[in-house]
């Protein structure tokens, strides 16, 4: 496997970046959910650039909506579809085969709309109030959330994981990482969170660190009610993981 091909899978599974997946298979994926991280830091701090352009004007409210509509038009809006799906499936109270036939369907149901709004709300408030302390946390602030909500990626691909349908992304990467490397990679996003957080106070390293392993932690227990009911990961759980680490951060760093 040449050494750009766990990049390239995670760009161009991940975004809209023109990069071309030169290999589709679960060594590549292995490789490719490793960087998923790396997409997340990259995406978090074009987001944080755009934010901090429109503070110039003195809206925060305003920095904070181009901030989450950047990651969401980088992707194609795939996570917030992911959650959407995963909500509608969960939320229909169906046997795990029928389940994963909702969130398959293209239509949104009830359950998804109500989460999106929600989740976009959380977020835009969150944001909101942190630009209103200055455009360095509410940047720092993004890019750990985004950091973190693709490490809840990598972290649901680990050892023992299963793939709930017998093709798609879920197919490609679950089980590919082993646990232990796993486990180690949100070690260091908490580390590396606690780390840029120092700068803006004593308190502040823990509170990065904090927001970092309860955003973990609430992927964690979304990604154990989806093996229990769908027996598995699919491409849109993986959508859903993302946004509510990436939520859940944003929500402990605008609440503090």
């Amino acid at each position: 496997m040449a050494i750009d091909d766990g990049p390239r899978f995670a760009f161009g599974t991940l975004t809209v970046l023109p990069v071309r997946v030169r290999r589709w298979d679960r060594t590549a994926g292995r490789a490719g959910m490793l960087c998923a991280p790396l997409v997340g830091l990259a995406l978090g701090l074009t987001a944080a650039v755009l934010g901090g352009l429109l503070l110039l004007g003195g809206n925060p409210l305003l920095a904070a909506v181009a901030t989450v509509a950047v990651p969401a038009a980088l992707t194609r809006g795939l996570h917030l579809d992911g959650l959407a799906d995963t909500a509608d499936g969960l939320g229909s109270g169906k046997p795990a085969a029928d389940a994963l036939r909702i969130m398959k369907q293209s239509d949104i149901g009830p359950f998804g709309v109500l989460t999106l709004v929600l989740v976009l709300l959380a977020q835009v408030a969150a944001l909101a109030r942190i630009y209103a302390s200055g455009w360095p946390e509410a940047a720092t602030a993004t890019a750990v959330a985004a950091l973190t909500g693709r490490t809840a990626m990598t972290l649901a691909c680990r050892d023992g994981v299963p793939a709930a349908r017998e093709d798609g992304l879920g197919r490609t990467v679950a089980g590919t990482v082993p646990t232990r490397t796993a486990w180690l990679l949100a070690a260091l996003t908490t580390l590396a969170a606690a780390a840029v957080g120092a700068p803006f106070g004593p308190y502040a390293a823990a509170h990065y660190a904090l927001a970092t392993a309860l955003a973990l932690t609430a992927s964690e227990l979304l990604l154990r009610r989806c093996r229990s009911r769908l027996h598995g990961v699919t491409g849109d759980v993986f959508g859903a993981l993302c946004e509510t680490a990436v939520t859940a951060v944003l929500v402990v760093l605008g609440v503090w």
